[in-house]
């Protein structure tokens, strides 16, 4: 059996995925966090104190044709 050697510069290097920045608004005060600060805190919660967020979606409206 042959044995092959690899280098790193001939290995694909791995692309670093995409994340995108999701906004989330408290239920409660409409204060508009972002997932990163979410991630920092220990626990999920508003400043507010609430613990319920929604997701702030884009205003852009798709349309479907039908068939």
């Amino acid at each position: 059996m042959a044995e092959e050697n690899f280098d790193d510069a001939e290995m694909p290097a791995e692309e670093p995925k995409e994340q995108f920045e999701v906004i989330y608004s408290c239920l409660r005060c409409g204060t508009n966090v972002s997932n990163t600060e979410l991630s920092r805190l220990p626990e999920i919660k508003c400043i507010c104190g609430f613990r319920v967020f929604t997701k702030v979606r884009p205003p852009v409206v798709k349309s479907v044709n039908a068939i």
